[in-house]
């Protein structure tokens, strides 16, 4: 089992920045992979950006250059950093870990671009 903590979302004004945190605990040496995604109200839930245990990252077009994620492994924390924040980031933000096994959601933390 894998569990995932998210943290970090909240309110921010248009061209703001966030930091998302993602910890993972338990049979974290079976993490293979870790990303988030998001799900914006009546939409599906996409692909924001993966990496993978040697660093490969995949980042969805629409946050190349604006978004960073980076890992922290002796704390098996991922982070993603979030900079100028455009309105249609806003939506719920997902950690994701894949594991030989089967993969892992977090809870899911909100994140809101409004003026």
């Amino acid at each position: 089992q894998v569990q995932l903590v998210e943290s970090g979302g909240g309110l921010v004004q248009p061209g703001g920045s966030l930091r998302l945190s993602c910890a993972a605990s338990g049979s974290i040496f079976r993490i293979y992979a870790m990303g988030w995604y998001r799900q914006a109200p009546g939409k599906q839930r996409d692909l924001v950006v993966t990496i993978t245990s040697d660093g490969s990252t995949n980042y969805a077009d629409s946050v190349k250059g604006r978004f960073t994620i980076s890992r922290e492994n002796g704390k098996n924390t991922v982070y993603l950093q979030m900079n100028s924040l455009k309105l249609e980031d806003t939506a719920v933000y997902y950690c994701k870990a894949d594991t030989t096994r089967r993969n892992y959601w977090g809870q899911g933390t909100q994140v809101t671009v409004s003026s």
